[in-house]
């Protein structure tokens, strides 16, 4: 099972001092430090991830908020380190897939074929109406519609031969990107609980981000809910001739005992700065080291293939996850 730590950008994780430091900087012009605050911070913590045996980590891309663009922090990573994977989000509709072709392929290259991509459909329409000449799509088939011909397309330019297609959102005729990734295929990652979008991932992706319900008291339902999901995920990818891995991002909530583990999730579900983390406690990693060893266990036997995680504080959570989980399971 591959271990995966989310690059803690402001928007994503919880709010911490440091970060609220660098929001204040960004936002002002003139104002922060030689080194980007913000950016000192992500990569040091992947940096250390990097060196305690983290195989990859999520550059997730908030346009609208102060963070810095994906893209340039990914490229940053790349060459501050040397094994961890580097997976970046892209919003079909924002970016042209031919332009992200070249970038991935780039990206690649840089960090010596360590490139992943993470396809985000999108949901915040006022995203894409500033930075994408107001790309979004309402209806949601037609938005899984693009992602498909989006795929196909970054995909096609990847290979040697040229590569057409004239689709709905996209014509691209006898095309090719002339720099060529140094590991082909490059992964790609995405999540989506419409059955329109399993069937494109299960098709096109490498890898299918579990999808289960908020609320750290859900972990018993939420595992079974996986359970069939990833089950019938793996069923879609075998009628395409392909196998496809499963992943689950979640937060971790550490005690001494469940009891204080417990209250720390309750925190971090009523805090509304925390609302990322919040979201992703229901697979349940709650609980003493012991108990979160234990599920991170039951999700490997379950056919989980990789595991995306947060700490509230960052640093503090992956030290300690480095020190009393990983040694559990490792």
């Amino acid at each position: 099972m591959k271990l995966g730590v989310w690059a803690p950008l402001p928007h994503t994780i919880g709010r911490e001092t440091e970060i609220d430091l660098a929001l204040d900087e960004l936002g002002s012009p003139g104002r922060g430090l030689r080194v980007d605050r913000s950016y000192a911070f992500v990569r040091d913590v992947v940096k250390r991830a990097e060196e305690i045996g983290f195989d990859i980590t999520l550059v997730a891309e908030r346009l609208v908020a102060r963070d810095l663009e994906a893209w340039v922090v990914a490229s940053a990573l790349a060459v501050e380190t040397s094994r961890i994977e580097i997976m970046t989000a892209v919003h079909p509709g924002i970016f042209p897939p031919q332009l992200v072709s070249k970038m991935a392929a780039s990206l690649d290259r840089l960090s010596g074929g360590r490139a992943c991509l993470n396809m985000v459909p999108g949901r915040r329409s006022h995203e894409f109406a500033l930075y994408g000449n107001n790309g979004w799509i309402e209806d949601t088939h037609a938005r899984y519609r693009r992602v498909d011909e989006f795929l196909r397309v970054v995909k096609g330019l990847w290979g040697m031969e040229p590569f057409t297609l004239e689709g709905e959102f996209f014509d691209v005729r006898d095309a090719s990107v002339a720099t060529k990734p140094f590991r082909l295929p490059i992964p790609i990652y995405a999540a989506s609980g419409s059955p329109l979008g399993q069937e494109i991932i299960a098709r096109e992706c490498d890898l299918w981000f579990a999808s289960y319900e908020p609320g750290h008291e859900n972990y018993e339902k939420n595992l079974e809910l996986m359970r069939a999901d990833a089950g019938a995920m793996r069923a879609r990818a075998a009628r395409h001739g392909r196998e496809i891995g499963i992943g689950v991002s979640t937060h971790v909530a550490f005690g001494a005992t469940l009891a204080q583990a417990k209250g720390e999730a309750l925190r971090i579900e009523t805090d509304p700065a925390s609302a990322v983390a919040a979201k992703s406690l229901g697979a349940g990693l709650v609980g003493p080291p012991e108990l979160i060893a234990e599920r991170i266990r039951v999700y490997e036997e379950l056919g989980v293939t990789c595991l995306m995680l947060q700490f509230h504080p960052m640093r503090e959570g992956l030290e300690r996850f480095a020190r009393d989980v990983m040694p559990l399971i490792r």
